[in-house]
């Protein structure tokens, strides 16, 4: 039976989205100085964004946050591209007491340019923006992802989504549920992670779910 979530706000991740994603790390080098950052985001047609706290509104209407005041040119940080945000359902939310100001929330992610929002929707909506994303991952890179399961507490608050799990040489490329990281706590992205290899060691076996959560959350969770 689909799982109740009480809203859902997204945007398609596109292919021109991805790669301008994935080509971060080895970008020309921009330091972490307001004036050069400013520059180089207005060049870019992006804007600085407040829904998740130190983030970058890209050209194409995402919010992409990092570990470093630049995302551009530092392959060694973590970078999470995010393409939707849910409101779940929690058994023990007071909705009298959080809906007013949760919806007002995901309100301001379904404003940004190219968003659409459900209210109510299911698990279902949201595992279908997932595949949406995956599907135009595998049409980039040429390859289903290393590893697919099911998204645990641990790593996000709601329905349990699917994360997909891809390798490069130097990253990791992580799809799925994430807990937010902005000025509130309560709501789950939808993102693509980017994050180095060395945040975690190999890739635990296809047999070891809690291994494979860890691994996750020591990418995603920053």
């Amino acid at each position: 039976m689909p799982i109740p979530v009480h809203a859902l706000a997204h945007s398609t991740l596109t292919a021109d989205a991805l790669d301008e994603f994935l080509a971060l790390p080895t970008a020309p080098h921009v330091p972490d100085d307001f004036d050069a950052l400013d520059l180089e985001v207005r060049r870019r047609g992006w804007a600085w964004e407040d829904l998740v706290q130190d983030s970058f509104r890209t050209g194409y209407g995402h919010v992409l946050c990092t570990e470093d005041l630049t995302p551009f040119g530092v392959p060694d940080t973590r970078s999470f591209l995010v393409f939707g945000e849910v409101y779940p359902v929690d058994p023990e939310d007071g909705e009298m007491d959080n809906g007013p100001w949760l919806y007002g929330l995901v309100d301001d992610w379904q404003k940004l340019p190219g968003w659409s929002g459900r209210r109510p929707c299911t698990d279902q909506d949201c595992e279908a923006v997932l595949e949406q994303a995956a599907r135009t991952m595998v049409e980039h890179l040429g390859q289903g992802p290393e590893r697919t399961a099911p998204s645990s507490a641990a790593i996000a608050t709601g329905p349990a989504l699917t994360h997909r799990v891809w390798r490069t040489p130097t990253h990791a490329l992580i799809l799925g549920p994430a807990s937010d990281n902005g000025p509130y706590g309560y709501l789950t992205h939808l993102q693509l992670s980017c994050t180095p290899l060395s945040c975690a060691p190999g890739l635990p076996p296809a047999d070891d779910a809690d291994g494979l959560d860890r691994w996750i959350n020591a990418h995603v969770d920053w």
